[in-house]
């Protein structure tokens, strides 16, 4: 069997760190495109891991050409709507993956281009989609392997529960391309201090994501 290619999408950095991590050996890889871009080998598969920024749009900017790659996969955080999914759970949507060593469910995941920000939005999301989590790009990147006609995986893990409310309305500070603006949130947060110890809570469970899903892949064949 040939190399594999894996080209592997993230939204942000931060969401690679736990794979970068313990997949050593990565080197800088050009995607002129992408905010991040780098090269590792897992086994006997290549991986260039970008980033492209959350949601559709931004997806699309960075997936013009597949330029080599044999296979397409959205990794990243995603928001439980299962109330039984907790910070750090691993779950697989689409195909299924070669080899899994772990624990992880395979789900349906509800791609939307914004933040569910409330705990009532993600129950009533959860009512009326049955999706167990909700994120905002493996459509998009879904859309591209069809196009490209190469085979999709995709693996989120959790950073908010269903039962928790998002410290602030991200939704309102996003640019005209889709993107957060970081100086925005934090401006947001200094002109209200109670929101604070949720946005630290929200970082801390954004790391606890990122090192279970670093774990998961990095023990795994997609």
């Amino acid at each position: 069997m040939g190399l594999t290619t894996w080209l592997i999408v993230a939204s942000e950095k931060r969401e690679l760190a736990g794979i970068l991590k313990r997949v050593p050996g990565s080197r800088p890889f050009e995607w002129p495109e992408a905010a991040f871009a780098r090269e590792v080998m897992h086994g006997q598969d290549r991986w260039w891991l970008v980033v492209s920024g959350p949601g559709p749009r931004m997806v699309a900017r960075v997936l013009t050409e597949p330029r080599g790659a044999t296979g397409l996969a959205s990794v990243g955080f995603c928001g439980a709507l299962d109330p039984a999914l907790g910070i750090g759970d691993i779950v697989v949507t689409g195909e299924h993956l070669r080899r899994v060593s772990g624990a992880c469910v395979q789900r349906r995941s509800l791609c939307l281009d914004r933040v569910a920000v409330t705990a009532a939005e993600k129950r009533e999301l959860r009512q009326s989609t049955g999706a167990a989590v909700i994120e905002m790009e493996s459509a998009a990147v879904a859309a591209k392997a069809r196009e490209w006609g190469l085979p999709f995986r995709a693996v989120r893990s959790v950073s908010d529960t269903a039962w928790e409310d998002m410290p602030l309305d991200f939704n309102r500070y996003r640019d005209e391309d889709g993107g957060f603006s970081r100086s925005a949130i934090v401006r947001a947060a200094l002109l209200q201090p109670i929101r604070i110890p949720g946005l630290m809570r929200l970082n801390r469970n954004c790391r606890r994501a990122a090192e279970s899903l670093g774990e998961f892949l990095a023990n795994c064949e997609l």
